[in-house]
């Protein structure tokens, strides 16, 4: 029997295997794809991509697409308080199960379990501990083309930023960096690949800094 399954949705490559490994299952159908959105800037919270491409990405892929909005510097609890309001539509639409697409981060891990715990729903990891390097290989074959919108400066130079992720790219990482960037050195916005009935199509924008953190903007070619 097939069961109803939420995806949490940053748009990145982890979502994309997360879902690809839920659909190839053959026991989980991706109802909707939940995105938390930063509220007066209309960008994904995680990475700062812009919301009219998270749209037109899971309008190509032909899912529902579900924005949680917060907001901005929201502390945990605001946001604890968001996804459980906007999880508990769910189980009276038949869903019981949220996917999350985390690899390795225990921490990360147990927060999720424990917030998923004051819902009535349940939480499956499609992705978690496979090995990364080969993740990626699996991602680079298939075929998804992604883009780096988001890196830690402390660990990658502003360089890589805008970048199409390839094998050369991976191969250029600095020694100590995660393949995958699952330690945050990296976030992707996946355009094309399996399940996308047309590439989203961007230009890549400013490129400024926030803290530590370096962001690439995509802009959509309309």
């Amino acid at each position: 029997m097939i069961e109803k399954c939420v995806l949490s949705w940053s748009g990145g490559k982890d979502s994309i295997l997360s879902l690809r490994e839920l659909q190839q299952n053959n026991s989980y159908e991706v109802v909707s794809l939940l995105t938390t959105i930063t509220e007066g800037y209309n960008r994904i919270s995680m990475h700062g991509v812009r919301t009219i491409l998270l749209e037109r990405q899971a309008e190509s892929l032909g899912i529902r697409l579900h924005q949680v909005y917060i907001p901005k510097d929201a502390n945990n609890e605001t946001y604890e308080k968001s996804m459980i309001e906007a999880l508990s539509i769910y189980p009276a639409l038949g869903v019981k199960t949220i996917a999350f697409g985390d690899v390795f981060l225990e921490d990360v891990k147990a927060y999720r379990e424990n917030l998923i715990a004051r819902t009535q729903l349940q939480s499956v990891y499609p992705i978690w501990k496979k090995d990364t390097a080969q993740l990626m290989k699996d991602f680079l074959n298939s075929g998804y083309k992604s883009v780096i919108v988001c890196i830690d400066t402390e660990k990658l130079p502003e360089s890589f930023l805008g970048k199409t992720i390839d094998k050369r790219v991976i191969d250029s990482l600095p020694d100590g960096v995660d393949p995958g960037g699952e330690h945050g050195e990296f976030h992707t916005f996946v355009y094309h690949g399996p399940g996308f009935q047309q590439p989203v199509n961007y230009s890549t924008g400013i490129i400024e800094r926030r803290g530590q953190f370096g962001f690439c903007d995509l802009t959509p070619n309309d």
